[in-house]
C-alpha cells in the first residue's frame, strides 16, 4: 500500500512522482491505484453526483491524475494534489461539454517505449498556467509584506520609498550600484544590519556620486541593499537587468 512505500523509501508524494517522471513505472501504477479515492472525489465534485469505476468520467479523470503526475513541477510550489485537481476539473469539464470527443478516449495503465506520453491540452495548459499565477500572486503578496516588515526594523515605510525613490532613471542606477557596492562589501553590510543606517561615510569612498548624493537616495539604497541581501525572490526579479555586473 502507499503508506508502507512512503514509510519504506521515505519519499514524499512530490518526490515520488520525480521518480514517475524519471521512468519508474511501478511507482507511477501505484500512485493511480492508491489515489483512485481521491479522482473520484475530485470527479464527483464536478459531476455532482457519485462516480464509479465503471463511469467514464472517472476514466477521463485517472488519466488526467496520469498526466498531472508527469507534468507536476516541484519547482512551482504547489502540491501534486492541488495540481492535480485543477488538471482533473478541466479534462472532466471538457468531457462534459463535448463527450463525443472523449469517448475515443481509453486508459491503458501499461506503456511500451514507443508509446507517447498524453499532452495536456490547449485548455488544461491555460488552467495550469492561471493556477501558477495565482500562486505567483499570492507569494509575491506574501514576499512584499515580509519586506514591509523588514523596513520597518530599519524606520522604513513603503511611502518613504515611494516620495523619495530618485525621480531619474541615471539616479536610480547609480542609488542600486551603490546599495550593490555595499551588500559586497561584508564590513558596510554589517554595519547597516546593526546600525540600521547607512555607511554614508565608508560608503562615499567605495562609490562615484558624491556625499550629498547618497545622503539624498539613503532611504532607496537602504532598502535595494535590503532586497539584494535577502531572500526577496520576486522583489530581486524587479531589479534584473538593472544591477550593474
Amino acid at each position: 500500500m502507499l503508506s508502507f512505500l512512503l514509510k519504506e523509501k521515505k519519499k514524499t508524494l512530490e518526490e515520488m512522482a520525480i521518480l514517475a517522471q524519471n521512468g519508474d513505472e511501478n511507482i507511477l501504477n501505484q500512485l493511480l491505484q492508491d489515489y483512485q479515492p481521491f479522482v473520484k472525489k475530485t470527479v464527483s465534485s464536478v459531476c455532482k453526483q457519485y462516480i464509479s469505476d465503471s463511469d467514464d468520467e472517472f476514466s477521463i479523470g485517472l488519466i488526467a491524475f496520469h498526466d498531472a503526475i508527469l507534468k507536476f513541477d516541484k519547482n512551482k510550489g504547489a502540491s501534486l494534489l492541488s495540481f492535480a485537481e485543477v488538471i482533473i476539473k478541466r479534462r472532466v469539464i471538457d468531457f462534459l461539454r463535448s463527450t463525443k470527443t472523449y469517448k475515443e478516449l481509453s486508459l491503458d495503465l501499461s506503456h511500451s517505449e514507443d508509446e507517447n506520453v498524453t499532452t495536456l491540452s490547449f485548455e488544461d495548459t491555460r488552467s495550469v498556467e492561471e493556477y501558477y499565477r495565482k500562486i505567483d500572486n499570492e507569494k509575491r503578496k506574501e514576499e512584499i509584506s515580509r519586506f514591509g516588515n523588514v523596513l520597518q526594523t530599519y524606520g522604513l515605510q513603503f511611502k518613504d520609498l515611494m516620495e523619495q525613490s530618485p525621480k531619474h532613471e541615471d539616479a536610480r542606477l547609480n542609488a542600486i550600484a551603490a546599495a550593490k557596492i555595499l551588500v559586497e562589501d561584508e564590513t558596510l553590510l554589517q554595519y547597516l544590519n546593526e546600525t540600521k543606517r547607512l555607511p554614508i561615510k565608508l560608503l562615499e569612498k567605495r562609490v562615484d556620486v558624491s556625499r550629498k548624493t547618497l545622503e539624498r537616495n539613503r532611504k532607496y539604497i537602504i532598502a535595494i541593499a535590503l532586497i539584494i541581501s535577502n531572500d526577496f525572490v520576486y522583489l530581486k526579479e524587479y531589479l534584473k537587468g538593472r544591477l550593474p555586473k
